[in-house]
């Protein structure tokens, strides 16, 4: 008899577990879902830690809460991660989970709540700022929503990345201590390792300080990194497909490799370290004003485009506005931008200045909701001061 109550409570155990992990018995078919979670460079941050709880998943995006059919990825003990650590290729693991086979429409990441006994579980620690608790709206309750298109497969497993753009993720609030995160994420599959990078170097004298290197494609940041202490990038995951690659250093132009291609069966070598990107010192000017929406916190972000003669156009910086006062600033090379055209194995990389352009012009983005605003500015010899952009 204990024998049997003993193996009748193993049984449920099993199906308890079974039925919380989305998986279970009769003939439905499952899969198995696994997640990652990595970060893009951070404008004017030190660190950026959240404590990850669970990731939810169903398959309707319009899914309430409660509703039946969620899957979830635990956490146990929740992960307090540095988001900031989670750059030049560095993925860290939330795990994995079985769940029945089909397409998920829907993800909810799910962050501790900052409370008595943990006040800086999610927290911000600004450039030469101190450490201060992160308001997470419904993050801590329902989760961050997300749209997602998640095809899990009967017996496969579906593997998928949650790459953060911390850059465009927190809005400070006015003069106060306040950041408030608004989350701007992608969910993307995980790529082979053995290709889907990019790898190079830029000169190490430039290396800290705000250097960002990134992938784009007709000025659009796919993904990017600052370099390490060395110099060295590494941008991972990156879609097969061709790209620009851009450089942007303080006190330095703007410097592109165009023609950039990049394969799911191998890396993408840009150069080597006797050979690292080094661009051509500039005067920096800076660029700024103010965008208003009517709503609080006022939630936009702002970029700077650079045309080059005969192409691309590049995103030199972009920033989310003050979410108090909407403020923003730049700040932009005047000196001429270089290009070079991407050569397999070559020997050394010949930029050559776009003398034609005039050099301190770019064009202002505003982005809010949505919709767009563009302004045609120039910082070729001062500061640029600009009035509002508005949004209805």
């Amino acid at each position: 008899m204990k024998f049997a109550t003993r193996l009748l409570a193993g049984l449920f155990a099993a199906t308890a577990i079974l039925s919380a992990c989305g998986g279970g018995g009769g003939d439905t078919p499952t899969g198995t879902l696994r997640l990652a979670m990595t970060d893009a460079p951070t404008c004017g941050l030190d660190r950026v830690d959240v404590t990850v709880q669970k990731v939810r998943v169903h398959q309707s995006s319009s899914a309430a809460d409660a509703e039946a059919g969620w899957s979830e990825v635990v956490l146990s003990p929740p992960q307090r991660v540095d988001l900031l650590s989670l750059t030049n290729g560095v993925l860290t693991e939330l795990g994995q989970t079985t769940l029945p086979a089909g397409k998920y429409q829907q993800l909810r990441l799910v962050l501790a709540a900052n409370d008595a006994s943990n006040p800086l579980a999610n927290s911000i620690t600004p450039t030469g700022g101190t450490e201060t608790a992160l308001t997470t709206p419904s993050a801590s309750q329902s989760g961050l929503k997300m749209n997602v298109d998640i095809d899990v497969a009967a017996n496969k497993l579906a593997d998928f990345i949650l790459d953060f753009d911390a850059c465009k993720s927190f809005v400070k609030v006015g003069q106060s201590t306040t950041w408030i995160l608004k989350p701007v994420i992608k969910v993307m599959p995980r790529l082979s390792d053995a290709g889907s990078r990019v790898v190079g170097y830029v000169a190490a004298s430039i290396a800290a300080g705000g250097t960002n290197v990134s992938v784009q494609q007709n000025g659009v940041v796919v993904k990017s990194t600052p370099p390490d202490g060395t110099g060295k990038f590494s941008l991972y995951p990156v879609p097969p497909g061709t790209y620009d690659l851009v450089v942007n250093a303080v006190g330095r132009s703007t410097a592109t490799i165009t023609g950039v291609p990049v394969v799911d069966t191998a890396f993408t070598n840009i150069n080597t370290n006797s050979t690292p990107i080094n661009p051509p010192v500039s005067t920096m000017h800076s660029a700024s004003g103010s965008v208003a929406t009517g709503s609080t916190p006022i939630d936009a972000t702002v970029a700077a485009r650079k045309a080059y003669t005969g192409g691309p156009t590049v995103v030199v910086a972009a920033a989310p506005v003050d979410g108090g006062t909407g403020a923003f600033s730049l700040t932009l090379p005047s000196g001429a931008p270089v290009k070079t055209a991407y050569v397999a194995g070559a020997a050394s990389l010949s930029f050559v200045a776009d003398g034609v352009a005039p050099t301190g012009k770019y064009t202002l983005v505003a982005t809010s909701g949505g919709a767009t605003k563009p302004i045609a500015i120039d910082v070729t010899s001062a500061d640029w001061i600009g009035s509002a952009f508005t949004f209805p």
